[in-house]
């Protein structure tokens, strides 16, 4: 066998698919289907007002299937600048925007631009999981950086790990995978402790669109030097559904994005064609139907919470936009208590082992439940099975 990078060989396997390999050989009794809480991803098309544009996108506009700019189309660039502008206060020029395949892609090119072997970035834990694979695969460290009760990170302890190692801290709000909504003034903090550190905060905004609140999330923007430290990532799978259309964003100083160029081109050449235009269509055409949806996903957020927070022994830790984060009150480790939930309770959930370092003792006891794509009669459903969990583990 040829040789095998071993950075690739040490990084964890994909959790989702990890996750879906405990339904093999499981059967769903017929008055019990699969609820599916494992992963972070809408599960229903584009609404199809969208959809008719996409096929006519397809059909009429020849330069849908041919390359494209390795930044993206200027149209969709300068769409976002002006919009994210208006949204955030600041003022962001379309030459600070980049779409990117999804915002996975745009993480990853954001890292590269920052680090190299040997460098460390800070990840809260719990992390988003994929971040902390992309750091593996690179082989930069991951800085565990612990978080409070609230799932908010710990400003001050981020600022005693930090290391001339350190390159950035790498946040997301609302948090993936808890579900916490960061403070605009404990966001400050962390672009404050990364720009007097010389290195940057790279804040995935991924889920901005399902916040509890419509104010202003952060004004990062308003500061006239935001590029020397901020770089801000954004994706269009969850606020228009293009999940299969892979189609993000990543807005930081041009001299950056120069350098992110080499990245993309040498990646994927292009984002793909028909996800930017279809961002672009759902920018200037769904706000009002995206609203809506903001607001069926607070309803369902509500319904986890009160589902969950009625279950004895158990503790939510965390619950907002599409997550759930609670703690199992049960003598099991979670990596072993979610495959028994999906063939007692046909339930798929992800441990919390899966979002934090190896040996992390918390995370033994915690869980983490998408809600998003689980309707308010479901999530009820839910609240009806866990309840039944303790006579099941003993």
């Amino acid at each position: 066998m040829p040789p095998l990078n071993p950075l690739v060989a040490r990084t964890a396997a994909p959790p989702v698919m990890e996750a879906r390999r405990w339904l093999a050989g499981v059967d769903m009794p017929s008055g019990r289907p699969l609820i599916n809480l494992s992963q972070a991803a809408p599960v229903e098309p584009p609404p199809e007002a969208l959809r008719e544009a996409m096929a006519e996108m397809v059909r009429a506009e020849d330069d849908t299937h041919l390359y494209g700019p390795v930044l993206g189309l200027p149209a969709l660039r300068s769409e976002i600048a002006w919009r994210w502008s208006a949204a955030y206060g600041g003022a962001i020029e379309p030459e600070d925007v980049a779409i990117t395949a999804g915002c996975n892609q745009a993480f990853a090119t954001a890292i590269m631009t920052l680090a190299e072997p040997g460098d460390a970035v800070l990840l809260p834990v719990p992390w988003y999981f994929n971040h902390k694979m992309w750091l593996d695969l690179c082989g930069i460290e991951a800085i565990p950086l612990p978080c409070d009760d609230a799932m908010l990170p710990d400003l001050a302890a981020a600022a005693a790990l930090w290391t001339p190692r350190t390159r950035a801290v790498a946040l997301v709000t609302p948090n993936n995978p808890t579900g916490a909504e960061y403070p605009p003034a404990l966001i400050a903090g962390f672009a404050e402790l990364a720009g007097s550190r010389g290195g940057a905060l790279v804040l995935d905004e991924t889920y901005r669109d399902f916040a509890s609140s419509t104010e202003r999330p952060h004004d990062l923007f308003t500061d006239a030097g935001w590029r020397d430290t901020l770089i801000h990532l954004y994706s269009f799978s969850k606020s228009f559904r293009l999940t299969g259309h892979r189609t993000g964003a990543m807005i930081a100083s041009p001299d950056r994005l120069a350098e992110a160029e080499k990245i993309l081109d040498t990646v994927t050449i292009c984002p793909p064609q028909l996800g930017q235009k279809s961002a672009l269509w759902g920018l200037r055409n769904l706000g009002d139907w995206l609203a809506a949806e903001r607001l069926e996903i607070l309803r369902r957020r509500d319904a986890a919470f009160a589902a969950l927070s009625a279950l004895p022994g158990w503790r939510v830790l965390g619950c907002g936009a599409y997550f759930a984060y609670v703690e199992h009150p049960f003598d099991i480790p979670s990596s072993e208590l979610c495959p028994k939930l999906v063939r007692d309770q046909s339930l798929l959930m992800l441990p919390g082992t899966m979002f934090a370092p190896d040996g992390d003792e918390r995370a033994k006891r915690q869980l983490r439940l998408a809600f998003a794509n689980v309707g308010v009669e479901g999530l009820g459903v839910l609240g009806e099975r866990l309840a039944g969990v303790g006579e099941k583990v003993g």
